[in-house]
């Protein structure tokens, strides 16, 4: 179990565009509940229980069934910060060794399949530093194996990473925006 706050910031031509608030909390088996707290958004919650995706609106007697696939803000989806963790939903298998990040460096990259339909992305080839296991960058598939976004991953200290503090998403099937998770 855990919270989380999370801010997302949408960007166009390099400008900030848009900034939303959200505190998430989570609990093992994929459940979580995520509160909106931007003045635009606020009083919203989503509500994620397994494959299900729940979103109450203020002065509403009911919950909208929603799917993980469905935007927040700019380029971030519901399933990007609902789910934290890929562990519970993928089986990794690892693809080679070879140079990424920037600078570059020695790299891990790992292919995971989904375990079940209902997750964000069926596929994800992910990047980890070599010598610490840190996530570099993502290549997110949706379920018809097109891609969807690529990712990027900011740590909290660059020569001795504990956490990742930034996800920079950039849609790739419509926009070229750029989005801080």
């Amino acid at each position: 179990a855990g919270r989380v706050e999370t801010e997302i910031r949408s960007f166009k031509a390099g400008q900030l565009d848009k900034t939303r608030n959200y505190t998430v909390y989570l609990k093992p088996g994929n459940r979580s509940l995520v509160l909106f707290r931007s003045p635009a958004e606020r009083g919203q919650k989503l509500l994620m229980q397994g494959d299900d995706f729940w979103l109450m609106m203020p002065n509403s007697q009911r919950p909208l069934r929603i799917t993980p696939m469905q935007k927040l803000l700019g380029d971030a989806s519901t399933g990007d910060i609902a789910t934290m963790s890929w562990a519970e939903d993928y089986t990794g298998t690892v693809a080679g060794t070879e140079d990424c990040g920037e600078p570059k460096q020695a790299c891990v990259h790992l292919s995971l399949a989904a375990n079940r339909k209902g997750v964000t992305y069926q596929r994800v080839e992910l990047w980890l530093g070599k010598a610490r296991h840190e996530p570099i960058k993502a290549e997110l598939y949706v379920q018809s194996d097109k891609l969807a976004k690529k990712a990027r991953f900011v740590t909290d200290k660059p020569a001795a990473p504990t956490m990742v503090t930034e996800m920079l998403l950039q849609d790739q099937l419509t926009s070229n925006k750029e989005t801080r998770v």
